[in-house]
């Protein structure tokens, strides 16, 4: 049985995932609302749609930990604090640019949930390790998407 250690853990990394998530879609909707240039109308559409499938998991997130004993993140600051994304607060920004940071930010996603799928073995949850496996997927292909708009 595991102990209380490997619960704490895995609350704790649930929470930097949620924070990363709540980061990720704030960038991605602030690119969406400041993307400008020849394929504005692609890429508009495509952050739009990667923000609404990350704001989707913050929920189930944030209910995992819950659903686990912990406490969920309750604040702004609380988000700033466990993630380990950088958000971007600029509006004059190139699109590619835009794509390659958000690419390089879902590869990133995908190594912290992961580490959550990890701390979720190690805590005998296996409905999160299963659910880590759906993230995985979803976030890879945000980034082969992306991967591809920059081709």
């Amino acid at each position: 049985m595991p102990g209380d250690n490997a619960k704490k853990a895995l609350i704790d990394s649930l929470n930097g995932l949620l924070a990363d998530y709540f980061t990720l879609y704030l960038k991605t909707k602030n690119y969406h609302w400041h993307v400008a240039g020849p394929q504005f109308r692609d890429l508009h559409l495509l952050f739009d749609e990667h923000a609404a499938e990350l704001f989707a998991l913050t929920d189930i997130i944030a209910e995992r930990v819950r659903k686990n004993g912990g406490d969920t993140l309750t604040s702004i600051t609380s988000i700033a604090g466990k993630a380990t994304l950088k958000d971007d607060d600029r509006t004059k920004i190139d699109a590619m640019e835009m794509v390659k940071a958000l690419r390089d930010d879902n590869a990133t996603l995908v190594k912290v949930i992961r580490a959550v799928k990890d701390a979720a073995s190690e805590a005998g949850d296996n409905a999160t390790e299963g659910l880590a496996d759906d993230w995985t997927d979803q976030a890879e292909q945000r980034v082969w998407f992306l991967t591809q708009t920059l081709a």
